[in-house]
């Protein structure tokens, strides 16, 4: 999940949630602090960096935003969904024997529509989120397109907690990088093609 180097906490942080939900919005408007309303759907997975310092520490985020922890506030089934990420979260971290607790910060999007359309209260989504994942899991409301502030404190939150527990981490065994030498190449050999094949 994380490593760290002398000067700077390197961690990566995945975005996950349905189709259409905002994922890629909210990224873009942490990072770029903008919206586009004509988001074209993630397809497979990519990631930005951001660094932020956070405590007086120094931290590298790598957010990987996937293709279908966001729901959407104007869709149920959005947020229905949300409990197979959840497993899944949970039988990742199995799979992979890992011993640290993830943060996880559930963020519901599309704020600016909830007056008019919302199917997911505040309160049910805070009631079965602590049931699920503990009172400590943060949950936010936002909007990836009329932000004031609360994504930007999302990840904040979050390299906050990241932060507080890099004094538990072990040191970050790095491979060593392997070189491999190059051969001359003979300039008297013609190659049949433009390739050299």
């Amino acid at each position: 999940m994380y490593g760290s180097s002398a000067s700077t906490l390197e961690a990566k942080v995945v975005i996950l949630g349905s189709q259409g939900v905002g994922k890629t919005s909210l990224v873009v408007r942490y990072i770029d602090k903008s919206f586009s309303p004509d988001s074209t759907s993630t397809i497979g997975a990519s990631f930005m960096t951001k660094k932020q310092t956070v405590d007086n520490c120094k931290i590298r985020l790598q957010i990987w935003d996937t293709a279908g922890q966001v729901y959407d506030i104007t869709s149920h089934e959005s947020f229905e969904e949300l409990s197979s990420w959840i497993e899944g979260i949970k039988n990742h971290k199995l799979k992979r024997n890992m011993t640290e607790d993830l943060v996880i910060a559930v963020a519901a999007n599309k704020l600016d529509l909830a007056q008019a359309r919302r199917e997911v209260s505040f309160h049910d989504a805070q009631k079965y989120i602590t049931r699920v994942l503990g009172p400590e899991t943060l949950l936010y409301e936002v909007s990836a397109k009329e932000d004031s502030g609360q994504i930007e404190d999302i990840f904040i939150r979050i390299a906050r907690v990241l932060v507080s527990r890099k004094q538990y981490l072990p040191p970050v065994k790095r491979k060593p990088t392997t070189y491999l030498p190059m051969e001359e190449e003979n300039s008297n050999t013609k190659s049949s093609s433009c390739c050299g094949f």
